[in-house]
């Protein structure tokens, strides 16, 4: 979610120029599906302040992550720079920012705005050149390796790269994050804040308090998840798995924790209302890619892609589209659905624009401001991402054209996601003119890395 406080209701290149810089709150969900919001189809639970977000603005039907796991896309929205290109595409352990790396945060301190990362960072462990003080941020607080975000409850998290002790069998840690997050917002501070949250939501352990779990217990038939190994330790190294816990009631627990989430966001757009920033206000809800199936995850149960093809670790649209909900009350219209289609590596351009900072040469990305207004906006001819767990995947999209491409030198599938969003039907041999446009851009579309070669 980005919430972006202006001071100025009249659109024009005057107003804009003259109004303050505005606040920017960027929330983040973790492994949450197109699917996994009520205002998006979700059926099995609801979410009423996303929801609500929703009816109160705009709705982006046809926007994408960075990529189909969490450090690349992550990085796709920090630097503006898509798979091809980003100096991180894909998990693994030891993966670090560079020291030349550009963040939003970075252009935005520079502006002179106060920084803050709460909840997962996942891309720089203390000590390297990915720890957020080192990449824009003034203050941090919470996850900064990915493994060590896959426990809810930890018996220590991270304050500006200092370890601090928390209770691991009560502290919640996306309480914790939204008990910060509140803090830094009404913070005495007369400069405009940057703050960058994310919540480890849904992403695997399924664990949530009892107060949310048992709203939930009972609804649904379970499959519980066993794994006995992981429930014998509770603390450990923060680059090593400890495994996902058991969960005898996965289905609950992961509709509560979504709900907690939605309830959590409430409080946060409260506390901007009660501060008189809500007509100022312009709030974005999105996900770092699609659902989950580890630790008890089941999003054929919850219909998590929202009927389309894949999930996490996927480069169909399952995979890497997801929900984005924006509201800016009296600027953008309500109830507005909008099919306009952008990505992760266009949020530092458009945050950049948006606030008055300089925006870098060499992006991928370009800025949608026009677009968070409602208003007609160019987008790219061609959007690309790239996947290396699996050996080489590539996808592209070209207008309503989407090609796939599952290993090294594979023939691309090609599907028209006008008539056929699910990818069923690859109409790669109809359509030979298309393929030939779309593999002349994948000779462009990249450079080489050494860290993540073609294999």
């Amino acid at each position: 979610m980005v919430a972006l406080s202006l001071a100025g209701a009249a659109d024009s290149p005057q107003s804009r120029a003259q109004a303050a810089p505005p606040n920017i709150l960027l929330i983040q969900a973790d492994d949450l599906g197109y699917g996994d919001l009520s205002a998006f189809g979700q059926a099995r639970f609801e979410t009423p302040s996303l929801d609500r977000l929703a009816r109160e603005g705009i709705r982006f039907n046809q926007y994408y992550a960075g990529s189909t796991v969490c450090a690349p896309s992550r990085t796709a929205l920090m630097t503006g720079l898509h798979t091809g290109h980003a100096p991180i595409r894909g998990n693994r352990q030891g993966i670090a920012l560079g020291p030349d790396d550009v963040t939003i945060a970075t252009l935005l301190r520079r502006a002179g705005y106060r920084t803050a990362v709460i909840g997962k960072w996942g891309l720089g462990s203390p000590g390297s050149t990915g720890q957020p003080d080192r990449q824009g941020f003034e203050y941090s607080f919470g996850f900064l390796d990915h493994t060590h975000a896959h426990r809810q409850f930890t018996d220590h998290l991270w304050r500006n790269a200092e370890r601090i002790a928390v209770d691991v069998d009560h502290d919640y840690a996306n309480d914790l994050f939204t008990r910060e997050s509140v803090s830094f917002i009404e913070r005495s501070d007369p400069r405009p804040f940057f703050l960058y949250l994310n919540y480890t939501v849904p992403h695997a352990e399924l664990r949530v308090p009892e107060d949310s779990l048992k709203r939930f217990r009972g609804k649904f038939p379970e499959q519980p998840f066993s794994n006995p190994k992981a429930d014998q330790t509770t603390t450990g190294r923060d680059d090593v798995s400890m495994g996902y816990r058991s969960q005898p009631t996965p289905h609950a627990a992961f509709a509560a924790m979504i709900a907690r989430m939605d309830r959590d966001i409430g409080t946060l757009t409260h506390v901007l209302k009660a501060r008189g920033l809500e007509r100022r206000t312009l709030v974005l809800f999105v996900s770092d890619n699609g659902p989950h199936q580890e630790g008890g995850g089941d999003p054929v149960f919850f219909k998590s892609s929202g009927g389309l093809r894949g999930i996490k670790r996927d480069l169909y649209e399952g995979g890497i589209r997801v929900p984005m909900i924006a509201r800016w009350t009296g600027t953008i219209p309500s109830g507005r659905s909008s099919e306009h289609v952008w990505a992760h590596w266009d949020m530092l351009p458009t945050l950049a624009e948006t606030a008055g900072a300089t925006i870098p040469t060499g992006l991928d990305g370009r800025s949608m401001s026009r677009a968070l207004r409602g208003q007609a906006q160019p987008t790219h001819e061609f959007f690309y991402w790239e996947f290396h767990e699996r050996g080489f995947q590539q996808a592209v999209r070209m207008g309503d054209w989407k090609a796939v491409r599952l290993r090294k030198d594979a023939p691309l599938e090609l599907y028209d996601l006008h008539t056929d969003p699910g990818e069923q039907h690859d109409v790669a041999a109809a359509r030979p003119d298309v393929v030939a446009t779309i593999e002349t851009y994948l000779k462009t579309a990249r450079t080489e890395s050494a860290a993540w070669p073609i294999r």
